[in-house]
């Protein structure tokens, strides 16, 4: 019986500390928000999970109508003759012999000037509730070639197969291109087919189309040759070039509104167009890059050379909701220091698992909020999710506090911070400042209204402190 006197007593000092004591609610507080992290990151995972779901819809949606472009060329392809002596025994006649091999090898010569002329039809398209941005685009190609030079090689002019030279045109997304390649040049037009022989199976590996045997008189030999041809592909996510001509010149008009210009080079300007796109420039020398106008033997690896534009969608419903999440621990700490702040100031009592109830609702919110938007935007799924949690826990803080004074507050102030995150998830180049400004302001409210909490520091003063002394006066004699 006295042991049972014991445990009842040490219960009610327990309680009566908790209920009592600021600094016994500040450590069960952190205790809960610590413990509502854990659940909180399983969503952030469960977000991750269906981000990954959907970037493999993405790119079966891309597979079917096309992927990326990289397109460069056409290159002057013109094979030369060297010779190889060897020097051989002959066992029958006990002597040595020369033989006199030829190997046919290749120059590659870039052109003079170069022109892209690229026009693009771009739309979101749909499956299920994933999203990909797919384009149409036509590139009109114009330029011209100067006449080779092989003096850096010393080869002979009659070591030159003139008669065999051809030209290429490198690319990706060879299933998404919608026309036949035809090349014309001095008025003659010569068709590309597939050069097997070097085609890589990855998917946005670049694909190498030739053309057949030029005629003599269309080859550059003696003057400068202008040629011009026109490519049409299904697309999806970007479009890049690479800057072979001594004079690039590229031109991009597009109704999109969100491009994503990349690469190592950026664009001379830009301009938005009557619907809502852009229209882009962007002239490159051949003394901006770091390749020079002709290669011999073979092409080198040009890729990292590679600008354009990406075509994005600024931030889907997952990459939204992942921003959302992020902002959990600000949520449930600002959410629970309103709850502290009533409950100090108005000396009512709130238990540990009504904070964990509350606790529960905020996390409630994030799952909600991705359930809910797979199957609509963004905004509506926001707006749903938020207005059950504020109403959930608004009407549950009534039956704690009694008065309505206090759960409308909650209400308000729950609606605030919402809809403040919200704002900061949709900008983009200003989402750091205003968060910055926004948790600024947060903190001179809370500065403002804790200011006059009694944290019970004046409790644990000895008896006959002298609040106007600041130090012992050690000078004065101790009396005997």
């Amino acid at each position: 019986m006295e042991h049972q006197t014991i445990n009842k007593n040490d219960n009610n000092k327990f309680s009566t500390w908790l209920k009592n004591s600021i600094t016994a609610r500040m450590a069960m507080m952190g205790l809960l928000i610590l413990l509502l992290m854990i659940p909180l990151t399983l969503i952030q995972k469960l977000i991750k999970e269906r981000e990954y779901r959907q970037q493999g819809v993405i790119e079966d949606i891309n597979d079917g109508w096309g992927n990326s472009i990289l397109v460069y060329g056409p290159i002057l392809k013109v094979p030369y003759k060297t010779y190889e002596e060897t020097v051989k025994y002959d066992a029958e006649t006990n002597n040595t012999f020369k033989e006199k091999r030829t190997i046919v090898k290749y120059a590659f010569f870039f052109p003079k000037s170069l022109n892209f002329d690229t026009n693009v039809k771009a739309s979101p398209k749909k499956r299920n509730n994933f999203e990909s941005a797919v384009f149409t685009t036509t590139i009109a190609t114009s330029g011209s070639f100067d006449i080779p030079d092989f003096s850096s090689k010393s080869i002979a002019p009659e070591n030159i197969v003139w008669e065999k030279a051809t030209l290429l045109i490198k690319t990706t997304n060879l299933k998404g291109l919608k026309s036949e390649v035809a090349l014309n040049i001095n008025g003659n037009t010569y068709g590309f087919e597939t050069n097997f022989s070097v085609t890589n199976s990855y998917k946005n590996s670049l694909d190498e189309l030739e053309s057949s045997f030029i005629a003599l008189k269309d080859v550059p030999t003696t003057s400068e040759q202008a040629f011009n041809f026109s490519l049409q592909y299904n697309g999806s996510e970007s479009i890049k070039f690479i800057p072979i001509g001594k004079v690039t010149d590229v031109k991009m008009v597009s109704d999109w509104n969100d491009p994503s210009h990349i690469g190592n080079f950026i664009t001379q300007n830009e301009n938005a167009t009557e619907d809502g796109g852009f229209e882009a420039n962007w002239r490159i020398l051949n003394t901006n890059r770091p390749f020079s106008q002709q290669s011999f033997n073979t092409l080198p690896n040009l890729n990292e050379f590679a600008f354009g534009t990406k075509f994005i969608i600024p931030l889907d419903e997952y990459q939204k909701s992942e921003r959302a999440a992020k902002y959990g621990f600000l949520v449930i700490g600002l959410t629970f220091l309103v709850f502290f702040l009533i409950q100090t100031l108005s000396n009512i009592n709130i238990h540990p698992f009504q904070y964990l109830m509350i606790g529960i609702a905020l996390v409630m919110f994030y799952t909600l909020l991705i359930s809910i938007s797979e199957h609509s935007s963004f905004l509506k799924a926001y707006f749903i999710a938020g207005v059950a949690v504020i109403v959930m826990i608004t009407l549950y803080s009534k039956s704690i506090l009694r008065y309505w004074k206090f759960p409308l507050f909650i209400g308000v102030s729950l609606t605030a911070l919402y809809g403040f995150i919200f704002v900061i998830i949709q900008l983009e180049s200003y989402a750091l400042l205003v968060g910055s400004v926004g948790l600024f302001v947060i903190l001179g409210l809370v500065m403002f209204v804790s200011r006059k909490i009694d944290w019970g520091f004046d409790a644990d003063q000895p008896k006959g402190f002298n609040e106007n002394q600041s130090q012992l006066d050690t000078d004065t004699p101790v009396n005997s």
